[in-house]
């Protein structure tokens, strides 16, 4: 009894099967091996060469039912923004590498994604050994720096106050994680031209609008004043140029606790008489706008705030609540005055929505201040929370499909779907010989029913 020695080569990660040396004549054995072995190799080379289906990590494809709902949020907040006057933009997805890093976006800027530089401008870059030399470009991390740029190379164009929407996608590499991910929509609304308070008070009105026209309710706009804060940590003993990156540490109160913010303001080698006032601070625990602007040098600079509380309070009219929040900052560094945020129970506590003052960032492209100030709502985060709610859309006509057979006349079809439309969405699909099986495929699809081409019976699977 003689059998076959099997060769393979292995090449670029790949096995391939070259050939067989013979050392039986067991014909039948033989083949049925070799005919084994040869389909094992076929599948595993095949398998090996086949594209991968799954998203980048930290990226979603998004089924029918979901785009579906978010197309319908996103227009009721567009409709909300449109209806109080303002425009909608767009910027491009990439902006200037060195524009982004000046965009003091705090965290945010070690979670660029940047674009390497392309042929011998990459070649001489690699030469230099310096890293930050490689790139030019990188992805949009918030609409905040494309919008101030747009705004600085547009602004003969566009009115004064300028209001503008913006609702795109921004990028950043982040670790992924439930409600953290690397590619998501923003939708954003902003007022340029205006230094007053009113800009702040009615961006609060329009973005709750927005949130309650698509059925939040019980949610909290906490308001707080950078300067406020920044006047309390100077009296504090934080001297002025490391009150940003304080600002930034104590912004992460919720994330890390008080313990926390200590230690890594340590780790940042500031005052320990500073950061022993701040502790004691954090430890009274529930404390007063008036307390705190008492420890400021001129305590008048609380008026604009308690003007918007005061505001936004008389407009929530018991619909929600608005609230002074002292812990509150923002982690991006250009926020120069007011910052908001809109907290929900149905998000845990999450953030539903932020935003605030950024009266500097305009002004590094022109050489003057222009003062500006948004709202953002967190979009991927009230689509998901409506998800799992399993929110249905109001009003939505019920989908179904008009199936027809194969020798039927298709002019005749599509006429027959557009007379259904007055009542159902229709789309028109040939049927299957098995009825059963299509019409258990579309339920599962989430179609409502089946109109029949030679009936005038419509099939409602609930009612089945």
């Amino acid at each position: 009894m003689f059998c076959r020695k099997l060769l393979f080569h292995r090449l670029s990660s790949e096995w391939f099967f070259l050939y067989s040396v013979p050392i039986s004549i067991d014909k039948t054995a033989d083949f049925f091996i070799m005919n084994k072995v040869k389909a094992f190799t076929l599948i595993y080379i095949e398998r090996n060469h086949l594209m991968k289906t799954q998203a980048l990590k930290g990226m979603r494809d998004l089924l029918p039912a979901e785009q579906t709902l978010r197309d319908y949020i996103q227009g009721k907040i567009l409709e909300t923004y449109r209806a109080s006057g303002f425009e909608r933009i767009s910027t491009p997805m990439l902006e200037d590498m060195e524009n982004l890093d000046k965009s003091d976006g705090g965290d945010n800027l070690n979670l660029i994604f940047k674009v390497l530089k392309r042929g011998d401008k990459l070649t001489a870059a690699l030469n230099t050994g310096d890293p930050k030399q490689l790139s030019d470009m990188g992805l949009r991390y918030d609409l905040t720096l494309p919008l101030s740029r747009y705004y600085a190379a547009n602004k003969d164009k566009l009115p004064s106050p300028f209001k503008v929407i913006q609702t795109d996608r921004v990028f950043r590499a982040e670790r992924p994680q439930k409600g953290r991910l690397r590619e998501f929509v923003q939708c954003d609304i902003d007022i340029l031209g205006d230094s007053s308070p009113n800009a702040e008070v009615e961006l609060i009105d329009v973005t709750t609008r927005a949130l309650l026209n698509i059925g939040f309710t019980g949610f909290t706009v906490n308001i707080n004043d950078r300067r406020i804060l920044r006047g309390m940590l100077e009296s504090m003993g934080f001297s002025a140029d490391t009150l940003d990156s304080v600002c930034i540490t104590f912004d992460k109160m919720d994330k890390i606790g008080a313990d926390g913010v200590k230690a890594e303001l340590t780790e940042k080698q500031l005052p320990e008489n500073a950061i022993n006032a701040l502790a004691d601070f954090i430890a009274v625990g529930e404390v007063t706008l008036d307390a705190v602007a008492a420890r400021c040098a001129d305590p008048a600079i609380a008026d604009d705030l308690k003007y918007v509380l005061a505001t936004a309070n008389a407009m929530a009219a018991g619909r929600y609540q608005v609230a002074y929040c002292p812990s509150l900052v923002r982690g991006q560094g250009y926020y120069t005055g007011m910052v908001f945020e809109i907290t929900c129970p149905q998000f845990s506590g999450a953030v539903a929505s932020g935003g605030g003052r950024y009266d500097n960032m305009v002004g590094k492209f022109l050489g003057t201040q222009v003062p500006a100030v948004g709202f953002s709502i967190g979009f991927e985060r009230v689509c998901g929370i409506l998800l799992e709610q399993g929110y249905q859309i109001p009003g939505a006509k019920q989908k179904i499909a008009l199936l027809y057979g194969k020798d039927a006349d298709f002019t005749a079809v599509l006429a027959k779907a557009a007379d259904l439309r007055s009542s159902y969405n229709v789309t028109v699909l040939q049927q299957a010989k098995k009825l059963g099986k299509q019409l258990g495929q579309l339920e599962a699809s989430g179609f409502s029913g089946a109109a029949f081409m030679d009936k005038d019976e419509i099939k409602i699977f609930a009612q089945q």
